[in-house]
């Protein structure tokens, strides 16, 4: 719960910022560093809380309060600096490139967005449900859900990083399963060495 409320904050510190960053994207090309490892820290945070509850229950270790990479935390997310940015797409990737993947990624997790994406039932609801049966009476990962679900995280982490204008490279329509992320994937990665912490 703690995370949950600073999380909320954060998010909207992220909005104005992704709103900051557009205009300097528009005028100079260029992803301001300071909000860009903001905008890229807040995700992270989010990724380990969902990684930790009700989003992946993958690990039984807490999620620490930090924006920073965390190299020993079982969930990471990194993403490239980009030196330079397309100031036309600015204009269009956030809204309509990314149109596609927001209905993929609302069957996924079951609503269209928001902050109750990942709570909503959905794809990842009913395997985070199926994982924590599984775990109940076996204590064991069922390890195609498990691969399956971190697919899912890729997908909506790469898009989000797309959608605050993080990267150019537009995030491919297809589910990278399993632990680690695919070494064919690795600029403007998503959740990377993740693993079942039970």
């Amino acid at each position: 719960m703690p995370h949950y409320v600073v999380q909320f904050f954060l998010g909207i510190a992220v909005a104005v910022l992704t709103v900051v960053a557009f205009f300097a994207i528009l005028f100079t090309g260029r992803y301001p560093r300071s909000i860009f490892e903001f905008n890229v820290g807040v995700p992270r945070w989010a990724w380990r809380v969902a990684f930790y509850g009700y989003g992946a229950l993958g690990t039984d270790r807490y999620p620490p309060f930090t924006l920073k990479d965390v190299p020993d935390y079982p969930a990471r997310l990194s993403v490239d600096y980009p030196e330079e940015l397309s100031r036309r797409l600015a204009l269009l990737k956030w809204w309509l490139l990314a149109i596609p993947h927001y209905m993929v990624i609302a069957l996924f997790v079951g609503g269209l967005g928001g902050d109750r994406a990942y709570n909503a039932p959905g794809l990842v609801g009913v395997l985070v449900l199926v994982a924590a049966v599984a775990l109940l009476f076996t204590t064991r990962y069922l390890r195609g859900v498990f691969d399956l679900l971190m697919g899912i995280h890729r997908w909506v982490l790469r898009v989000a990083g797309y959608a605050l204008l993080l990267t150019d490279r537009y995030p491919p329509f297809r589910l990278d399963m399993g632990a680690a992320e695919p070494a064919a994937a690795v600029t403007g990665r998503g959740p990377e060495e993740s693993a079942p912490g039970r």
